[in-house]
């Protein structure tokens, strides 16, 4: 089993996660009215080009936007849980153990107490995303059990691992049901809201490129927007 699921089921996973989310993208753009404003744009692409990275730079920075500014705790829930999902991964030490055994490729890896901590960040940012949703009237209107699947689906892994690393009962059960939710973690992003970890680089890029180029080109012409 370990053989599979570290074998031919990963592969399986990188598959359908990469093409998933090519399949997006090129959905995404083909989405795009290019004909819209065609000679504007053609005209102020330098500003396009400054609002795609200015967008994309202040939504990435905690308290950068006003939207951030405008509710601080969530925005730290939020960018804990994002950073301790990213890191958490990439650089655990038993995973690029697993990528140096099978395809002679490692990173650096965090210490374990590190590792510990992100996977605690996950978990609990997680339980404030859950009691939010239910304990906040507006965001529980708008909450289903879809949205709480997809967290369950992104958390999962960290659970798994967390209770493997520490020999919490059953070792090999769940070793095998952190690779297994790992890999439903990939193969599930194309498909649901997971997949906003590129959609969201796509949408900033072209609400900057937008707000740039019309705003920059307002003022080309002496104009102020």
């Amino acid at each position: 089993m370990y053989e599979f699921l570290t074998g031919p089921m990963v592969w399986v996973a990188f598959g359908v996660f990469g093409i998933g989310l090519t399949v997006r993208t090129v959905l995404y753009l083909r989405g795009l009215d290019w004909k819209l404003d065609r000679v504007t744009y053609s005209r102020n692409i330098p500003f396009g080009i400054k609002g795609a990275a200015r967008s994309v730079f202040f939504w990435l920075i905690p308290l950068g936007t006003r939207s951030w500014r405008n509710n601080p705790l969530f925005t730290f829930a939020v960018f804990a849980f994002h950073l301790a999902l990213i890191m958490g991964p990439v650089f655990l030490e038993a995973h690029s153990i697993l990528l140096m055994e099978r395809w002679g490729v490692g990173f650096w890896s965090l210490p374990a107490m590190v590792s510990d901590v992100l996977t605690l960040m996950v978990m609990i940012t997680s339980l404030f995303f859950i009691l939010r949703r239910f304990g906040m009237a507006e965001v529980r209107l708008v909450t289903s059990f879809y949205d709480i699947l997809v967290l369950g689906i992104a958390v999962a892994p960290f659970i798994t691992g967390f209770m493997a690393h520490h020999h919490a009962g059953s070792y090999k059960f769940w070793l095998y049901a952190h690779i297994l939710s790992g890999e439903v973690m990939l193969m599930a992003i194309p498909f649901t809201k997971l997949s906003h970890f590129l959609l969201f680089f796509l949408a900033r890029i072209q609400i900057g490129m937008d707000f740039g180029i019309k705003r920059g080109g307002m003022k080309s012409k002496g104009m102020v927007w």
